[in-house]
């Protein structure tokens, strides 16, 4: 595939069903109108947080006119609002301030004993001491999956220390919230949702107060790419709403029957659109109506494989893979507490080594809601789904020219990388320790580097994944306080909250306050350049936002156009003409006889220039076959030819060549059939 211009440049046994389904979470005002230090408010609550930076933050474009900074393609910064409402302690904000804000759950008094999440996720007996302000004694930490660690001030932190982009990812997830012990509010997602993104609002305002009234802050949301620039430009932070459930619009299956309709798909894109998100995953965790899901391995995925039974009513299936992409592999490890919930006689099956990828793709609905995103200029997040589905969202927006694709936090297979940035998409790594996360910035960086594109991180805050942990201060090259930001701007020393101050090198990723401090272990553990690439990620980020929404969709010559064939299969029930694969309906199809030599024949009714055919194969596909032009269907040449189709919605780019007549002429077919096409497109590039 010719490439297209690109952008710039877990852990402890299960002993409960509660463990299967907890694992699966998971324009402003001119910057001289706030005064001299524009960045310093001008009534903070207090008492508050310390913000420990110093110095302004830079503003402005580079001298090629790109903006500037870090970008979090992954955080959840309300989910302590998702799964009820008291599985993660702690708010980001209170107008009631600090005290109210950043103390525990009150099950967790008095000392953590009915801490149940704390006890799953983080081992022990759960016992911690829950009193957060002032003392901080016990959380936030790296290693507490159930404390807040998106306090404002602590994003502040981030922003000051050089991020300017961050995706606010709204979650939820109605399973979770019906299992767990406490909750205070009703389990559906879509209130969870509209909660979420309100008090995602609600933040900006109140970082507004503190610096003088509407538009002033620091904390700008923004709803498409010209505004985040406008906002980075001025030194800001770009707030972009994001969604990561595993049942959206309530497309849920049971016994592989959907629970939603195109309306509801259509109804649910409108109602985020509107809410401000632009960016959403399809499938988290549980196959749904939509797509199959990349699986989880070991006790995990045995765990999160029953509750894909009992949300869906089926298992996990596999098959062998048939590219060098695969799922992750399931495992035999039990997952005694967890299948214990299953009913009489049902057991996990067993799985081969050897067939490692979903069965379920993009179904007839998914496909429906992913041309649904691109109409609205939605990206995709493909982290979650399948193989199998990954490989169809690809190639319908490779059909299309669309570059809205996001992996955000690691969960893709690493073989579709290129494939991504050869679309104008953006890769973001987990927010692995800084030896990981370098090692794999490292694998990457020629692919970028042929790309000019830079890199991103999702740190995934208060999304039950785990943070890195401290290096140690005899590390042989610590975190030293305090350094520079990497524009050399500000000066960071340790953030303190309250009464305690944490070090990177002793206290890990405790909360967000601590990125800047990672980039900088990042920096001396895998040197200037991948800082440097990570230092790209908005201007990247933005410029496969900017490229989705200015994407039109190519005039189809072949729609409505007069087709032959060689021959069309005959049905007492159904007509297979030529002329089906060129009706504009996904519904219909051509098929031929069932040999080899077969050809469809496409007159577009005048020479057009040609330059990309889109081929959407039904099961009938070919394995060799040409793409040849004609101006007088008398002399043929072949724009186009592969001898390795594997079937699913092919593209052909070739040289822009004046044309009338398009033959698609098939040599081998994949199958006993013979060749057949819902539909082929011809576009003049």
């Amino acid at each position: 595939m010719a490439p297209r211009h690109p952008n710039r440049r877990r852990h402890v046994t299960v002993v409960s069903l509660l463990l299967l389904v907890l694992a699966t979470v998971l324009g402003p005002a001119p910057s001289s109108a706030a005064g001299a230090d524009w960045w310093n408010p001008v009534a903070r609550p207090a008492p508050d947080s310390r913000i420990n930076v110093t110095g302004e933050p830079f503003t402005g474009t580079t001298a090629e006119g790109e903006v500037r900074g870090f970008v979090d393609a992954h955080n959840h910064l309300f989910s302590n609002e998702a799964f009820g409402g008291r599985l993660i302690c702690g708010k980001p904000f209170s107008e009631a301030g600090i005290a109210d804000a950043l103390k525990d759950c009150p099950e967790h008094y008095p000392d953590g004993s009915l801490a149940i999440f704390d006890f799953i996720t983080n081992g022990g007996d759960g016992r911690h001491d829950p009193v957060g302000w002032p003392t901080f004694k016990d959380w936030p930490a790296h290693d507490s999956l159930t404390h807040q660690q998106n306090y404002y001030a602590w994003i502040e932190r981030a922003w000051r220390g050089g991020q300017r982009v961050l995706v606010n990812d709204l979650v939820t997830n109605g399973v979770i919230c019906s299992v767990y012990f406490f909750k205070d509010r009703s389990c559906d997602e879509m209130t969870s949702i509209r909660l979420q993104a309100k008090l995602t609002y609600d933040l900006q305002a109140y970082v507004d107060r503190m610096y003088g009234g509407p538009g002033k802050g620091w904390f700008r949301i923004v709803t498409d790419s010209a505004q985040a620039r406008q906002v980075i430009e001025q030194g800001k932070l770009a707030v972009i709403l994001g969604v990561e459930t595993s049942e959206p619009f309530g497309c849920k299956q049971i016994l592989d029957i959907p629970q939603c309709s195109k309306e509801d798909i259509d109804k649910g894109l409108d109602e985020l659109y509107a809410l401000g998100v632009r960016s959403m995953f399809l499938c988290h965790k549980f196959d749904n109506a939509l797509c199959g899901v990349r699986f989880d391995s070991g006790t995990l995925g045995t765990a999160i494989n029953v509750g894909q039974f009992l949300s869906t009513g089926t298992f996990w299936k596999t098959e062998k893979c048939t590219g060098p992409q695969a799922d992750n592999p399931i495992g035999g490890a039990a997952a005694p507490e967890a299948e214990q919930k299953l009913p009489d006689g049902v057991e996990v099956p067993a799985y081969n080594a050897d067939a490692q990828c979903n069965v379920r793709g993009l179904s007839e609905l998914g496909e429906y809601a992913v041309r649904g995103m691109m109409k609205r200029k939605m990206m995709l997040e493909i982290d979650h789904m399948s193989v199998k589905a990954t490989g169809r969202v690809l190639d319908i927006f490779e059909a299309e020219s669309y570059p809205g694709v996001l992996s955000s936090h690691s969960w893709m297979d690493l073989n579709w990388t290129e494939r991504v940035y050869s679309l104008g998409g953006f890769i973001a790594q987990y927010m692995h320790g800084s030896e990981a996360f370098s090692a794999e910035a490292k694998r990457t960086d020629a692919l970028r580097e042929k790309y000019d594109v830079g890199y991103g991180y999702g740190t995934d805050m208060n999304g039950v994944g785990g943070w890195p942990g401290p290096r140690g201060a005899d590390a042989p090259n610590p975190v030293t306080y305090p350094f520079r930001s990497v524009d050399g701007g500000s000066v960071i020393d340790r953030q303190t909250t309250g009464e305690r101050t944490w070090d990177l090198n002793t206290d890990g990723a405790a909360h967000y306050g601590l990125v800047p401090d990672w980039i900088e272990d990042v920096r001396l553990v895998g040197g200037q350049g991948v800082v440097d690439d990570l230092f790209r990620g908005a201007e990247s980020y933005l410029d496969t936002w900017g490229a989705s929404e200015r994407q039109q969709a190519g005039v189809n010559l072949a729609t409505g156009g007069s087709a032959t064939a060689s021959s069309a299969e005959w049905n007492p029930f159904t007509s297979y003409a030529p002329d089906r694969a060129v009706d504009g309906a996904r519904s219909t199809r051509w098929a031929s006889d069932w040999s080899d030599d077969q050809w469809l024949r496409i007159d577009l009714g005048a020479t057009n220039l040609v330059g990309r055919v889109t081929l959407d194969w039904e099961r009938a596909y070919g394995t060799s076959y040409r793409v040849e032009l004609s101006t007088d269907a008398v002399t043929w040449q072949t724009a186009w030819s592969t001898t390795t189709g594997d079937g699913g919605l092919d593209t052909a780019r070739f040289t822009p060549t004046p044309a009338r007549y398009v033959r698609v002429q098939g040599l081998d077919r994949g199958t006993d059939w013979g060749y057949s096409l819902y539909e082929v497109g011809v576009h003049s590039s």
